[in-house]
């Protein structure tokens, strides 16, 4: 090298790349951005846009859906006010309900059923449920009593600590909220429906009727298309039921002390049924959530519920070994040989898939946070934060690898084996992203006209 010339860094290049993903977010989000400009004034639409970018650059768990915050990063923090004040008028807007966001999640979801309809794979809607936690809030619209998930992992009993609290589970305000996203065999997962509801006032309304309710619009959506996946809370003989008339394909993971009838047609406990057959096949099967493999015994045999014995369903028994609880996974799909039930218990095994997709919602984009009084407009608010963790899941695409390990590799370098081999590293890509924009902001984001 020459004397005099300047040894070139790894940030060279930065407000390039800065440029283009600021771009790839416009792209993304131009669909919602195009009915937004038919109803709204074309300066809401840009705020709207501005707003995911400033979502993702600002990073608080406890403040980060403020919109005194928001507002800062919009416009400077010497203009604070304005800026709150401009998304405060985008989400208390009356030209745009929060379906129009809603229905642009059913289209990312049909993009993806579409995208995984090959022969030999199957596509998963996989459901969960959970809870936004508002403990110190009394004002806001529609809050209800729900069981403190918070509260419940503090509870807990740690090696080497003792006298943990007991005694009957915490309710705090809050509200229900369950969500679903599909999936293939491999690859990221895209979220396809986000669903909050109460339990008092006037809107008030049960679990069973809201999830019922998405159930026969995702029957009439995708058909037999996808295998819904379920874990415990859905294990009953009404919700199964529900999914029969629905005529869905389904997995759903049993409780080992719910009754079944078996071959013989007596009236026996899950675990009881499994007892003393033994495993027909094994398989190294890698555990998402320990990240390591495990040897897993297969059983399978047809079972009935006691209270729909029209119902023909298989008992597919994972037993992933010393340590850890057997899976009692019900099923309605046909499971001839072992290599069928190795396709349930593969299926269920992705449902960690939306266990870390609520996790990243409430811990890394605070969903939680939220303070605002109005119901539509904390749903709109809700959803434009899908649209920012949708838009983040889209940055693993393949055509995108290079850009976005140059990302990581400047802007959240890590060198443990761990942050670097992790599948989906949507934590540090949030990170880069944000440091990556504070330094080099996107001004040259396209302005919608």
């Amino acid at each position: 090298m020459e004397q005099g010339t300047a040894k070139p860094t790894k940030r060279q290049g930065s407000a390039l790349a800065s440029a283009l993903f600021g771009e790839q977010l416009y792209l993304y989000s131009w669909g919602v951005l195009h009915q937004l400009a038919q109803q709204l004034d074309r300066r809401l639409v840009q705020t709207f846009l501005d707003l995911l970018m400033v979502i993702l650059m600002h990073r608080h768990r406890n403040q980060g859906l403020v919109l005194s915050e928001l507002g800062g990063y919009l416009l400077g923090m010497e203009h604070a006010p304005a800026g709150t004040k401009r998304i405060g008028n985008l989400l208390h807007s009356l030209g745009w309900k929060a379906d129009l966001l809603e229905q642009w999640l059913w289209e990312q979801g049909d993009d993806k059923v579409a995208a995984c309809q090959h022969p030999q794979d199957d596509t998963y809607v996989i459901w969960d449920e959970s809870e936004i936690e508002k403990p110190e809030s009394l004002q806001p619209e529609r809050l209800c009593a729900v069981r403190s998930v918070k509260a419940r992992r503090l509870k807990r009993i740690k090696k080497g600590y003792f006298n943990p609290p007991g005694g009957r589970p915490v309710f705090v305000p809050g509200f229900h909220w369950f969500q679903v996203v599909v999936t293939g065999i491999k690859g990221s997962p895209s979220l396809a429906h986000l669903h909050w509801w109460t339990t008092r006032g006037e809107a008030a309304s049960t679990m069973r009727e809201e999830e019922g309710s998405v159930l026969r619009q995702l029957a009439d959506r995708w058909g037999r298309q996808v295998i819904h996946v379920w874990d415990r809370g859905f294990a009953g003989a009404p919700w199964l039921i529900q999914a029969f008339l629905a005529r869905v394909f389904f997995i759903v993971r049993w409780k080992k002390g719910n009754y079944l009838i078996d071959e013989t047609g007596q009236r026996r406990k899950a675990s009881d049924i499994s007892r003393r057959r033994r495993s027909v096949d094994h398989r190294m099967i890698y555990d998402c959530k320990r990240r390591c493999e495990r040897k897993t015994g297969i059983v399978f045999f047809p079972v009935h519920l006691p209270d729909a014995p029209y119902l023909h369903l298989w008992m597919v028994v994972s037993r992933p070994g010393p340590g850890c609880q057997p899976w009692f996974l019900l099923t309605n799909l046909p499971i001839p040989s072992a290599a069928e039930a190795w396709r349930v218990v593969l299926g269920y095994n992705r449902r960690w898939q939306i266990e870390t997709s609520i996790r990243f919602e409430k811990s890394e984009l605070a969903i939680e946070s939220i303070r605002i009084m109005d119901w539509e407009a904390r749903k709109k608010l809700m959803l434009i934060l899908a649209l920012v963790h949708s838009f983040l899941i889209s940055l693993l695409a393949p055509p995108l690898d290079t850009l976005r390990h140059w990302l990581l590799d400047t802007w959240c370098h890590r060198t443990g084996q761990r942050s670097r081999s992790v599948a989906a590293p949507l934590y540090r890509l949030r990170l880069a992203l944000s440091a990556l924009w504070l330094a080099f902001r996107p001004f040259s984001l396209p302005r919608l006209n």
